[in-house]
């Protein structure tokens, strides 16, 4: 439930704007090597500390797509090398004497498999519905309850 994870960050930094100003923030971001380009959902957490007072670009995402490095830095399965999603979100206060540290890795597809079926339903339930045309986000899928 990333998506989950993702809104929750998202209703922090909504109801919380400011609340980790002058905090350091390191991301660090590893997914199958033939990933080119960020991830989505860092890009948003990302926006969620932005609204939280931090000072940090998505350019600074680091990401990671070497397989040494997945295995023996970052604990991948080498049987969940070619499809993973390992995200790790540090924020350290200005002296560093406090840290906190969110996660979650995924390993293996099933879960975005699952999630484009809940989006799926989700929009035919919509569409029967007659709701205007409009981009939906699986935050909307999250809050209407069709993600297992």
């Amino acid at each position: 439930q990333v998506v989950a994870f993702q809104a929750m960050m998202q209703l922090m930094a909504d109801n919380f704007p400011g609340v980790f100003s002058g905090y350091e923030l390191g991301v660090v971001e590893s997914h199958q090597r033939n990933k080119a380009d960020t991830s989505g959902t860092a890009k948003a957490v990302v926006q969620s500390f932005s609204k939280m007072g931090l000072d940090f670009k998505e350019s600074q995402i680091r990401k990671i797509r070497d397989r040494v490095t997945q295995l023996e830095a970052l604990g991948v399965p080498e049987d969940a090398l070619d499809g993973h999603a390992f995200h790790t979100y540090t924020l350290r206060s200005p002296d560093q004497s406090v840290e906190f540290v969110f996660k979650h890795n995924v390993t293996g597809r099933s879960i975005y498999a699952e999630g484009t079926v809940d989006a799926v339903l989700f929009l035919a339930k919509k569409m029967q519905e007659g709701a205007q045309q409009k981009v939906y986000s699986m935050i909307d899928v999250l809050r209407e309850g069709f993600l297992r």
